[in-house]
């Protein structure tokens, strides 16, 4: 009776995958099973849809139903036998399908591999269980944000918001704004910032998602897990261990991959640092595909920190051996995972901007812009630049030449491409005396043009990578590598804009593309360890010098 109540109400089978014994297969179930699991998806995607939909339309909807006498008893009797009748259709629809499921040895086998692995989490009982592809609701969760092993002695750092309202009249006279923005990012803001998290787009994605999980698993031997953050949320995570394998001389790197604001693991930007060898760490944004929660930056940063607190106290990676890799909006759980973990091996930006505000301004009616301003800043104050400021370790931006998402003006100017004034920010804080008002110009004038037009520049100022490299190590062996580095004081304009194009050229590379095509794996490197230049010589593993 237990296995049938489970074939009732057990979780939905998307997929076998393949193994030693047997070729992966979707999976479809027999005829009671097939045909009655569709009224059952019909009706459930129904009752989502309407619950949405009337919750913007609620008031229209009230008044309608009023005008055609649904509140009236005669009108509240006709409801309920409608719902009676749904109802009644739904349930006969589900025995049904638990008996077409009881009479299905795959699904059978299912339920026992599930079943098991919730009362003893053993690493070979969940090789069984993870065989299938299933509704992740029903996964069980495999890591929690405040296991025992985990570190919660130190803090984490978050960047603090500041408010003007003091007093109670500000906040009266400020109370319709309030409103207005809370209003508009709980409905179309957050949507628009982050698509991947509508409902809608999740479900016809679904199909998509599948296929690119199954690669994975099938074709790189991904292993998934379900992660409980600190506020409740659960995060779906896939994870490719190439360690101790002959075949991948990165594969004892990890690298963490933070998707775009309509990315997801299964086709993401987990894809370059397969391809190029390394061991490697996927996620999905709360509210993305069968991540729960929504992606709002609190939500947002907690999900990172547990990705983070999985991969050392789980997986075993040491802090060294762990680059952080992110895609455009990816970049703020980025940032501030490099900000709170500064011991890093490194953190890789790629497509990313500097602040939120400075995007969602050009892209709305000039005369929002105050709300927009409000908006942004109280509820996704994305502001990647002082998060970034705050890491000292290695970085290296990507700039996309024809990126249209990041720039702020439709012709994709690479001079308006706000991955420009990131570097800006970040150089000005780690090299105060090297990027100033008296070398400005000539940064600007670097991250203006394409990679020929920065050789012209680069030729022009007469910049000696010998010299450069000598210079900066010289000054690190007297007064260390800790940033701010303070080199240049006392340094003529010439050298110093020679360090400055120096500096520009390790931090940020171009790839020539659009905003949303996928970084080759042949593209994908570490960045250049400035710490290393007193140790070891001046470049670090996989990068290349000037050409």
């Amino acid at each position: 009776m237990f296995t049938f109540f489970r074939c009732i109400f057990g979780p939905r089978v998307y997929r076998l995958y393949k193994n030693e014994s047997s070729q992966g297969k979707d999976y479809t179930g027999n005829s009671l099973e097939h045909y009655s699991d569709g009224i059952v998806r019909t009706a459930l995607f129904s009752l989502s849809m309407a619950w949405s939909l009337g919750l913007y339309t609620s008031p229209l909807l009230a008044s309608l139903m009023y005008r055609r006498g649904y509140f009236t008893t005669e009108g509240m009797i006709t409801l309920y036998k409608l719902s009676s009748t749904v109802g009644l259709i739904f349930f006969v629809s589900m025995f049904i399908r638990g008996v077409g499921r009881m009479m299905n040895s795959d699904y059978l086998n299912f339920i026992a591999a599930l079943d098991a692995y919730k009362q003893n989490k053993s690493r070979d009982i969940k090789f069984q269980m993870a065989r299938y592809d299933f509704d992740f609701k029903e996964w069980p969760i495999d890591f929690y944000w405040n296991e025992t092993l985990v570190d919660q002695s130190k803090p984490k750092t978050y960047i603090c918001k500041t408010t003007h309202k003091n007093g109670i009249f500000d906040k009266l006279t400020g109370l319709p704004c309030d409103i207005l923005s809370y209003i508009a990012i709980h409905t179309f803001g957050r949507m628009m910032i982050y698509p991947g998290s509508i409902g809608l787009l999740n479900t016809f994605l679904s199909p998509i998602l599948l296929k690119g999980r199954s690669k994975l698993v099938e074709e790189h031997n991904g292993q998934r897990f379900k992660l409980l953050t600190k506020d409740g949320n659960e995060i779906d995570s896939m994870f490719v261990d190439r360690r101790n394998n002959g075949n991948f001389a990165n594969g004892n790197i990890l690298v963490i991959c933070c998707e775009g604001n309509a990315g997801f693991y299964e086709y993401g930007i987990t894809g370059t640092p397969i391809e190029a060898g390394y061991s490697v760490l996927g996620w999905n944004h709360p509210g993305f595909a069968y991540s729960t929660g929504l992606p709002f930056p609190n939500q947002e940063l907690n999900a990172a920190d547990v990705v983070m607190q999985f991969a050392i106290y789980k997986l075993g990676f040491k802090l060294e051996n762990i680059v952080i890799y992110a895609w455009s909006i990816g970049g703020f759980s980025a940032t501030w995972l490099a900000m709170n973990y500064p011991d890093i091996k490194g953190l890789v930006l790629d497509a990313t901007f500097d602040d939120l505000v400075t995007l969602a301004i050009p892209r709305m009616p000039i005369s929002w812009k105050p709300l927009v301003v409000k908006t942004i800043r109280d509820y996704m104050d994305l502001n990647n630049a002082e998060q970034l400021c705050k890491y000292p370790g290695p970085v290296l931006m990507i700039r996309r030449t024809k990126d249209e998402i990041i720039s702020t003006k439709a012709s994709r100017s690479i001079q308006t491409n706000r991955g420009n004034d990131l570097l800006i920010k970040f150089l000005q804080v780690r090299y105060p005396n090297i990027v100033n008002n008296e070398t400005l110009w000539a940064l600007k004038e670097w991250l203006a043009g394409d990679k020929s037009h920065q050789n012209i520049l680069w030729t022009q100022q007469g910049v000696e990578e010998d010299l450069c490299n000598a210079t900066l190590i010289s000054y690190i062996e007297e007064n260390g590598a800790g940033f701010p580095l303070l080199i240049g004081e006392h340094m003529s304009a010439d050298m110093k804009i020679q360090l400055l194009l120096f500096l520009a050229e390790k931090y940020m590379i171009d790839f020539d593309s659009t905003h949303c095509v996928p970084l080759p794996g042949r593209v994908f490197r570490l960045p250049w360890d400035f710490g290393q230049l007193s140790v070891g010589g001046s470049e670090s593993q996989g990068q290349q010098s000037h050409i």
